[in-house]
């Protein structure tokens, strides 16, 4: 008997998350948000490995500075 009800909740769930899923993917507003938000993240991670790399030179030339003062 437990065994279905865990069918039955596999089920439903299945069903809820294509209701779900094609409601999104239908929806213009959260493609927008989808779109805007993907967006966002490629500049922050572009902002990102730049200032990596200003980090890397900045610790270079302190580290050249140190060997040339000692």
């Amino acid at each position: 008997m437990a065994g279905g009800g865990n069918f039955m909740h596999r089920v439903i769930s299945y069903v809820a998350n294509e209701l779900i899923v094609n409601g999104l993917a239908n929806s213009p507003a959260f493609q927008r948000f989808a779109v805007r938000t993907s967006k966002r993240m490629e500049d922050l991670s572009s902002i990102a490995a730049q200032k990596k790399k200003e980090i890397a030179e900045q610790i270079k030339d302190l580290s050249k500075n140190i060997e040339v003062g000692c």
